[in-house]
């Protein structure tokens, strides 16, 4: 079900589909697909969604019907793209669980170190073979 209230007033503030989809940290397509009535848009979505286009949440609002849900909480497959290159100042990040943080910083700690040790090994191989 298209999401006519929250498409008109969007463009009647006089917003593209690309500076709300960098709003709520997703990529146009995405957006398109939730505003068309694809992709469902989740309660905090909706809120950031009133948040941004300055109006109550009820203005905006309408039914889900849409089967297929995309979780933004999930850093994996949120992508928060920002449109070409732009940067934007907000922080995308406050809605990831510390423990994911912690783990992925982790992740990263072993990498570092299975790098260095692939860096040793290398020094120590023939010229030839490197």
């Amino acid at each position: 079900m298209q999401k006519e209230k929250l498409r008109v007033i969007r463009k009647q503030k006089g917003y593209t589909q690309q500076q709300v989809a960098d709003f709520i940290a997703t990529d146009v397509s995405n957006y398109s697909r939730k505003e068309s009535g694809d992709v469902r848009i989740v309660k905090d979505e909706w809120d950031k969604l009133a948040r941004f286009l300055d109006v109550p949440v009820e203005d905006i609002y309408e039914e889900e019907e849409a089967t297929v849900v995309v979780n933004n909480d999930h850093p994996v497959f949120n992508d928060r793209s920002s449109s070409a290159g732009i940067i934007t100042s907000q922080n995308n990040y406050d809605n990831i669980p510390g423990a994911i943080i912690e783990n992925l910083q982790n992740y990263i700690a072993l990498l570092k170190e299975e790098n260095e040790k692939l860096k040793e090994e290398l020094k120590g191989l023939p010229k030839g073979r490197k």
